[in-house]
């Protein structure tokens, strides 16, 4: 028996870039044009490395230290406002996206997005996407433990309120499969900056959120028992 889907006790939590919106290669631009001004540099590697991460953990990374606060946000805001720039001319939805936010939605499903990015960078990207209208939630990680610290999911859930266990996390990111094990969430992995294997922890992988079938949707969200959707 198929459980009602309108009763408002399930939720997805949706990361951003590289999951709802193609941003993976504005991104990097953003870094190119931005860390050379405070002597660094990015090589593609390092980015498909750290997306998915918030700022302070990637330019930890990059630096192989902890620099200063004030050091980091000066960076951050450089970076972010390069990003957003780019973001609002050319940023576009994913393959998928849309039509799985509509449908949720139709579902009675809570969604939110729970994304490393700042606030002003999930605004800008929900707002240029038309993506507003299915979201009851906008969580940034930016003043957050970075993932895979369950941070960001567990204060999306408080937010939505509902149970940890009934959400379903759905990311693109290594950190982000395993923040989502921590917060003791299922997960759906698109393999848009990772490949299968790398995001083998995910409770289902898939190419594209178009190739998700919505009997394994209502399955990954306890729609279903366990037996069926397959």
């Amino acid at each position: 028996m198929v459980r009602s889907l309108l009763d408002g006790s399930r939720a997805v939590l949706w990361d951003l870039d590289g999951v709802l919106a193609d941003t993976s290669e504005l991104h990097y631009e953003s870094w190119r044009e931005v860390l050379p001004h405070f002597g660094l540099k990015m090589t593609w590697e390092q980015h498909l490395a750290t997306f998915g991460r918030n700022n302070a953990a990637i330019l930890a990374y990059l630096t192989r230290e902890a620099r200063d606060p004030a050091w980091v946000e000066e960076v951050s805001q450089a970076k972010e406002k390069a990003f957003r720039r780019l973001a609002r001319k050319r940023a576009k939805a994913l393959p998928g996206a849309k039509a799985w936010l509509e449908r949720l939605q139709a579902w009675g499903i809570r969604q939110a997005v729970a994304s490393s990015a700042p606030l002003e960078n999930v605004d800008t990207l929900v707002e240029a996407l038309g993506m507003r209208p299915y979201l009851d939630a906008l969580v940034s990680g930016e003043r957050l433990p970075a993932k895979p610290d369950p941070a960001i999911y567990l204060e999306a859930a408080r937010r939505l309120g509902i149970d940890p266990r009934h959400c379903l996390v759905v990311e693109d990111a290594i950190v982000g499969v395993e923040g989502a094990r921590r917060a003791g969430m299922r997960s759906l992995a698109v393999t848009t900056t990772h490949d299968a294997k790398a995001l083998s922890g995910a409770d289902l992988i898939v190419g594209s959120l178009e190739d998700v079938a919505e009997d394994r949707m209502r399955k990954l969200l306890g729609l279903l028992p366990a037996s069926e959707g397959s």
